[in-house]
C-alpha cells in the first residue's frame, strides 16, 4: 500500500512538473540567443502627397531558435509548436520624440518570449524631427501600421494572423485608431491586427470634435474616431499623472463608452504616480504641445500647455512584462 502510494504521488509530481514547466510565466527562452536582426524598407501611401508614396525604414528583429525551435513554451492559443510553425510578431510604433529607448525595451523582451517584432521609423521619411514638426493630425501615419501589417504579412517565417502591434503617445493613437473598423477598412486591404497595445494614448482626443475646430476636420477624418471595433484585444496602459489626459479618466471613460457594443475587448490598467512616457527609460525632459493638458489650448482657454515626462524603472519594467503576457495570451 506505501509503495503504491509514493508512486501515485511521484506519477503526479512528474506530471505537475511537466505542466508548470509547460505553462509557466519565468520566460524560459531567455538563452535563445541574439535574434537576427535585418533593416528593412516598404512603401507606404502618402496621404499628404499621393503621388508620392513614402518610403519607410524598421528593424526586424527575429528570435533565435533553441533546440531548432522558435518557441520553447506554449504561446497563447498555439500550444506545443513544430519546429517549423510561424512566429508571432509585434509592430512597435514611436512617439512623437521619434525612435528611441522604448522600442528596444520592449523589442527585448518579445524577442527572449519567441515574438518577432518590427521597429519602423514614421519620421524619418517625412523629415520629421521631432513635436516641433510632426504631421498634424495621426490620419497621416495611420497608413504606416497597416502597410507594416502587410510587410510582415508576407514573410515566410511569421504568421500572418499572428501580428499586434504596440505604440506610444503618438504612436499608441495609431494602435488605438488601427482596432477601429473604419480604419482598417481603408487601410487594411483586407487586414487586420490581432491584438493591439495602446502605451499613453491621448485618450481624451478620441471622438473629440471640439479640439478639431482648428483643423477643420471631424474625427473620422482627423485618425481620431474610435465608435466600431475589429473585436481584437486592446490594453491601453497609462499614468494618472499623464500630461495630455491629466489622469486615467479619460482612458477609462473612453473603455466605458466603447466596450458595451464591441464585446468589451479594451482593457486600461492605470500606474498610479506614473507621467507621460514613463517607460521611457532616458532622462526626463519637459516639451511644449498644443495637444496636452487635454487639449486646452486648442479649446482656447490656455497658451501652450507643457508635457513633464519622467521614467519609473519600477513601472517600466511591470508595464513591459505585462504587455509580454497581454501578447502572449491574445497572438
Amino acid at each position: 500500500m506505501a509503495y503504491r502510494i509514493w508512486l501515485r504521488a511521484l506519477v503526479f509530481s512528474f506530471w505537475a512538473s511537466m505542466a508548470a514547466g509547460a505553462y509557466a510565466d519565468d520566460w524560459d527562452c531567455r538563452d535563445r540567443g541574439a535574434p537576427q536582426i535585418s533593416f528593412i524598407t516598404f512603401q507606404s501611401p502618402n496621404l499628404a502627397a499621393p503621388a508620392s508614396p513614402l518610403t519607410i525604414k524598421g528593424k526586424l528583429s527575429i528570435p533565435g531558435k533553441v533546440d531548432g525551435r522558435w518557441n520553447c513554451f506554449p504561446f497563447g492559443n498555439h500550444k506545443y509548436r513544430n519546429r517549423n510553425d510561424k512566429l508571432p510578431a509585434v509592430l512597435i510604433l514611436h512617439g512623437s520624440s521619434g525612435v528611441d529607448a522604448r522600442g528596444d525595451f520592449y523589442e527585448a523582451a518579445l524577442n527572449a518570449a519567441g515574438v518577432a517584432t518590427l521597429q519602423i521609423d514614421m519620421w524619418e521619411a517625412r523629415g520629421v524631427t521631432g513635436l516641433g514638426n510632426r504631421p498634424q493630425l495621426p490620419i497621416l501615419t495611420i497608413p504606416d501600421a497597416f502597410s507594416a501589417l502587410a510587410f510582415l504579412s508576407a514573410q515566410a517565417n511569421i504568421d500572418a494572423d499572428r501580428i499586434g502591434v504596440l505604440g506610444f503617445s503618438w504612436g499608441g493613437v495609431v494602435s488605438l485608431a488601427s482596432s477601429e473598423r473604419l480604419y482598417a477598412g481603408q487601410f487594411g486591404g483586407g487586414r487586420k491586427f490581432a491584438a493591439h497595445v495602446a502605451n499613453y494614448p491621448v485618450c481624451y482626443g478620441a471622438n473629440n470634435s471640439a479640439i478639431l475646430r482648428a483643423f477643420g476636420v471631424a474625427p473620422a477624418q482627423a485618425g481620431t474616431q474610435y465608435l466600431n471595433l475589429t473585436g481584437a484585444s486592446v490594453l491601453v496602459q497609462v499614468g494618472s499623472k499623464d500630461s495630455y489626459d491629466n489622469s486615467a479618466a479619460p482612458c477609462k471613460a473612453l473603455a466605458a463608452a466603447v466596450n458595451p457594443s464591441n464585446g468589451n475587448p479594451v482593457e486600461v490598467v492605470e500606474y498610479t504616480g506614473a507621467y507621460h512616457g514613463w517607460d521611457r527609460l532616458m532622462v526626463p525632459v519637459t516639451a511644449a504641445d498644443p495637444f496636452a493638458n487635454q487639449g486646452s489650448y486648442l479649446l482656447g482657454t490656455s497658451g501652450i500647455p507643457t508635457v513633464t515626462i519622467v521614467p519609473d524603472v519600477a513601472q517600466a519594467y511591470a508595464s513591459r512584462e505585462r504587455v509580454v503576457r497581454f501578447f502572449r495570451g491574445n497572438l
